[in-house]
């Protein structure tokens, strides 16, 4: 058993060893503190510096990463060039035979046009009985060179109908009489059969294919074809290429290319054997 001074000597005694403690352990923490301060401002200045391994080794992974997606946006770049530039390669070759086609369409169309007035001519020249004297002074007047200083003088010509009526003066050209005489007796075959002598039957071209269109469809050769069909034109001494049928109209027929380009074709042409179509089932 202790007595009252014994426990109250203790307890400052006790008080006094806290004290102590406490006033160790709080300069402990600011030593500690202040280490782990300056520790903290070295690897900054480190930082600051670009020495410290915490900061190169991040630094470091970056630098490559940027480096592949630098290399990867390079080969992206050239990929793209090189897609661009075979783009423009395509457009330009097609618009090239785009052009050709045009233009192998607009001659047999001139072509086409040309034989057509040819025959005309050819039937007109049949319908008309007139001497040749006008042809052949026709064709010596072209060959002649006038002299410019000699008046030119010019005989009316005279002529009448198979039936008595009034000669006629005319100071008009001859190609110009010659096409009111066609025309008139144009219109004498017209009015009076009985008067004009029978005309010699004229050779009309054959057809060596069967084409028409009826109502946005097309009937050639026994078989029908229609809008969105795909078909396989044939042309004499060129290869047969693809193409799908777009417009159907009375006299052509549009089809598109496999490169998007589009053309057309005329019945005419069809029938006459210049180009060949037919189903394509691949």
């Amino acid at each position: 058993e202790m007595d009252d001074e014994d426990c109250e000597r203790r307890r400052m005694e006790c008080l006094d060893e806290m004290s102590n403690l406490e006033k160790q352990f709080t300069d402990l923490k600011d030593q500690l503190y202040k280490e782990r301060l300056s520790q903290v401002d070295a690897k900054l200045q480190e930082v600051i510096a670009g020495k410290a391994p915490e900061y190169l080794e991040p630094l470091a992974a970056l630098q490559e990463n940027m480096q592949i997606r630098t290399k990867v946006a390079g080969i992206y770049r050239e990929l793209c060039l090189e897609s661009v530039k075979n783009k423009y390669e395509c457009e330009i070759q097609a618009s090239r035979q785009h052009c050709e086609s045009e233009k192998l369409l607009l001659y047999d169309t001139v072509q086409s046009e040309l034989e057509e007035k040819i025959r005309r001519l050819e039937e007109d020249r049949h319908s008309i009985d007139i001497t040749s004297e006008l042809w052949n002074d026709e064709l010596q007047s072209r060959k002649k060179r006038k002299d410019p200083f000699s008046p030119d003088k010019k005989k009316p010509v005279e002529f009448s109908l198979t039936f008595p009526r009034p000669y006629i003066v005319y100071m008009l050209q001859d190609l110009d009489i010659l096409e009111d005489w066609t025309t008139i007796r144009k219109a004498m075959a017209t009015l009076g059969p009985h008067r004009v002598k029978p005309e010699p039957p004229v050779k009309l071209e054959k057809h060596l294919h069967s084409a028409r269109s009826e109502e946005g469809r097309l009937y050639y050769d026994g078989e029908w074809y229609g809008r969105g069909q795909t078909i396989c034109i044939d042309k004499k001494d060129e290869c047969p290429t693809s193409a799908i049928i777009t417009t159907i109209n009375h006299d052509e027929v549009w089809f598109k290319r496999p490169d998007g380009s589009k053309s057309k074709l005329y019945i005419s042409q069809l029938q006459k054997g210049k180009y060949t179509i037919k189903h394509n089932h691949n």
